[in-house]
This record gives C-alpha cells, sequence and structure tokens, in this order.
C-alpha cells in the first residue's frame, strides 16, 4: 500500500488526504479508531457533539496507539463546536445558557479533556448558525482559541451557500482553511463553492461522500471503470474526489475498507476517465 500523501492548507497546517470519520461509532468508537490508525490513517475527525459522536473514546483510542508507535504529533485531529441546536438537550457538552462565545470556549475545552490534547489541528464550527451576526460571534470565540494555540487552523461544515461562506471570509481574522460538506447532488455538488474555495485556497472536505451517491456508485460509467481499473466502486470514487483536490471523509466499520480506502494512492485515473465521472455528478 502506498503511503498516503499529505497537503499543506492555507493555514500551513499539514493534512492527509483521507480521513477517518467517527459519527455514529457509539461504544465501537475507540476500538474502531484504532484499527483505522493501525491499517495507516493519520487524519482523525471527530465533533463536540455527543448526539453523534463519542470524542472520549477517541480520546481513549488516541492513547492506546500512542503505547503502540503512533504519537500524538503523527497525527492530524479535527473536532467542532455544535451549535445548541444540534445538541441533544440532555447531553450538551456545555453550559447551553451560557453566552456564545462562552459556549465556544466550554466545549472547546471539553473537547481537549475528551481527545487528552492539549491542541487540535482544525476546530471546525459544524454549521453556520442562524444569523451571520451569531455565526461571526462563535467564529471570533474560535479565533480565540486558535490565537490561544488550542487550534491550528480554523473551518466550517454544512456550509452550502456561497454567499454565507463569503460573509464569514470576508470578516475573519483568522480565514477559514477548511470547509467541509455533504458532497451530493441537492447542492449540485457545490461547484461553485468548490471553485471560490480553490481560488482562495481552502480545502473542501466531503463527507457520506459514498452513502449520499448510490446513483454514481452503480452507474453504467463507474461499472466500466471498475472493470478496466480492477477496483471497487469505492475506490474509484474516492480516487476521483481526490484528483479533484477533495479530502474525502470515510466512516467505514470494516478493516477490508479501510485498506481498499487507503489503496486509493496505489493508482490514478487517466483525465478521460475523471471526465466520464463528472458527467455523472450532475
Amino acid at each position: 500500500m502506498t503511503d498516503q500523501p499529505w497537503i499543506t492548507t492555507s493555514a500551513g497546517v499539514s493534512m492527509p488526504c483521507l480521513i477517518y470519520g467517527t459519527a455514529w461509532k457509539k461504544a465501537d468508537t475507540a476500538d474502531l479508531v484504532e484499527k483505522a490508525l493501525l491499517a495507516g490513517f493519520r487524519g482523525i475527525d471527530t465533533a463536540g457533539q455527543p448526539k453523534h459522536y463519542d470524542e472520549a473514546l477517541v480520546g481513549v483510542a488516541l492513547q492506546r496507539v500512542n503505547q503502540q508507535g503512533i504519537p500524538r504529533e503523527k497525527l492530524y485531529l479535527q473536532t467542532k463546536f455544535t451549535s445548541v441546536s444540534g445538541q441533544d438537550p440532555a447531553r450538551v457538552p456545555y453550559e447551553p445558557s451560557a453566552p456564545l462565545e462562552k459556549q465556544v470556549t466550554q466545549s472547546f475545552a471539553t473537547s481537549q479533556q475528551n481527545l487528552q490534547t492539549d491542541y487540535v489541528d482544525g476546530l471546525i464550527l459544524h454549521s453556520p448558525l442562524s444569523t451571520h451576526a451569531k455565526t461571526l460571534q462563535a467564529w471570533r470565540a474560535m479565533e480565540s482559541v486558535h490565537q490561544a494555540g488550542g487550534a491550528r487552523q480554523l473551518g466550517i461544515s454544512n456550509c452550502y451557500d456561497l454567499t454565507v461562506l463569503q460573509a464569514l471570509y470576508s470578516e475573519a481574522r483568522v480565514k477559514p482553511a477548511i470547509v467541509q460538506n455533504r458532497f451530493y447532488k441537492d447542492s449540485g455538488y457545490d461547484v461553485a463553492l468548490r471553485q471560490w474555495c480553490n481560488t482562495y485556497g481552502i480545502i473542501y472536505q466531503s463527507f457520506w461522500s459514498l452513502t449520499a451517491n448510490p446513483h454514481i456508485l452503480t452507474s453504467k460509467t463507474m461499472q466500466n471503470l471498475t472493470a478496466q481499473y480492477h477496483k471497487t466502486a469505492a475506490q474509484l470514487f474516492f480516487r476521483y474526489l481526490h484528483q479533484l483536490g477533495i479530502v474525502p471523509l470515510t466512516g467505514t466499520k470494516s478493516p477490508q475498507h479501510m485498506q481498499d480506502d487507503l489503496g486509493i494512492f496505489d493508482f490514478e485515473l487517466a483525465t478521460g476517465d475523471v471526465d466520464k465521472l463528472s458527467s455523472v455528478t450532475k
């Protein structure tokens, strides 16, 4: 298996070109993260959102692999601040009645404790808030975390409106280095947004890349390419995203699929075949 490549973001942070996502792993989180890291993954995505993520078990896995020769500094680790609207009211990792700035600070402190680390490589706003003013308010608090050395770079997720991203970018003191979105048909695959991100050096990360695109994975075009390259549809699609400059997240629970996903760096799609897949993603 070829070692996965890393890229350097606009914030000067090294990021692997494939990241393991930890949502919905529940009690299996520690075991699955450990397996992913031992398989060769070096990027981990999580969130301060107990409704969907178990950050503390990610921290357990990080300690386990540290004892097996994979230290924290060799990993890329990102987490998220999730606003009250995205939380389970019974399990909010901060004081929900506190001012927004304090919510961000408390959430990050909880994430530090959960992950057993002083810093993260990326701190992401899980989604824009209800108004630009509130989004900027949360961002200012994240900037304070960044300036204190807690987060090496900042980003935003679930941001499908380019004008929202542009407004944030124009007023941010610490510019977003990451946009993490679902890569799917309903957003038109974020074509204009991705082009804008490319112009400003923002890395686009994709999640639910396979789950949201069964029509692509089962298309005649993909079937022909699987026969041609002797690769799975998932491998071809992840490789396609990589060649577009996208950093995909994968949340597979299968050790074999972990190996398969890391195998996307063993081959390259011809330009004409990239074009063929692009014609399906419309």
